[in-house]
């Protein structure tokens, strides 16, 4: 597999894949210019008017509940329906499972149009499978990535998909494997929204190629080495988000090869 993703990291810059995002007020300038960084091509669209057509014209969708509320969760419906009525790959970040019973209530409507890919923390992954109850701080998680282990195998068999536990080690599970991913630094849990641009990358991998649990590994595996490089020299969580996005931009074959650490079970 190690092979394999670098290839669909240039595969993202030669073909630019259109990602639409229904997304949440505090990233999405974030998460837009990381996909620019990487040479995907971004479309903030929550309007119940176009969210079915732009769904269709975009090559992959990713759903974020995070800031929420009754009319984006209606257009967030009729999109992930779209996607799931044409085969269109799309990825849901459950921001905040388990906190409110509209959250839960909302992810279930959405669960219900099978999204390829789920990415979360290790609190969210547990609420989502309603295996355990767990305690769900903001958006941060309360439980470590290895703790949501047996969550994300349930929800990976109940929908038939890719489940990625972020964290400091992130995980990601599909029904015949495990992967681990042991990039990234402890300074970008201070930057707000690079969860959400996890998401959002994978959601550009999708996009360009049919290999989900690849695709995934991608992301993580591209976000977790350029953050890990980019702290290297930053000062602080001000610099780190302007360094994690040159880095996107400009990282190469033999940084990512190199520094990215990866096994497989």
């Amino acid at each position: 597999m190690e092979k394999n993703l670098w290839k669909h990291i240039l595969a993202v810059k030669q073909q630019s894949p259109l990602v639409h995002n229904i997304t949440n007020y505090v990233v999405m300038n974030t998460t837009a210019n990381a996909l620019l960084a990487i040479g995907a091509s971004p479309v903030m669209s929550h309007s119940k008017s176009e969210v079915k057509e732009m769904t269709h014209i975009s090559n992959s969708l990713v759903i974020n509940i995070g800031t929420l509320d009754e009319y984006w969760a209606e257009a967030m419906v009729m999109a992930a329906e779209t996607a799931h009525s044409q085969h269109k790959p799309w990825i849901l970040d459950p921001v905040g499972a388990g906190a409110t019973s509209h959250r839960d209530d909302l992810l279930g409507r959405l669960l219900s149009y099978q999204p390829h890919v789920i990415r979360g923390n290790a609190s969210e992954i547990i609420a989502l499978a309603r295996v355990n109850k767990t305690a769900t701080k903001g958006v941060d998680s309360t439980a470590s990535s290895d703790e949501a282990i047996d969550a994300a195998r349930s929800l990976s068999q109940q929908h038939n998909n890719t489940v990625c536990i972020s964290g400091k080690t992130d995980i990601i599970i599909n029904q015949q494997q495990t992967i681990f991913i042991h990039n990234g630094h402890l300074l970008m849990t201070k930057v707000t929204g690079l969860g959400c641009s996890a998401t959002a990358i994978i959601g550009a991998f999708l996009g360009t190629t049919d290999n989900v649990t690849e695709a995934v590994a991608a992301g993580m595996g591209l976000l977790g080495v350029s953050g890990e490089l980019a702290a290297k020299q930053s000062a602080g969580p001000g610099s780190l988000q302007m360094n994690i996005l040159d880095k996107l931009y400009n990282i190469s074959e033999k940084e990512f090869k190199d520094h990215l650490k990866i096994s497989i079970s």
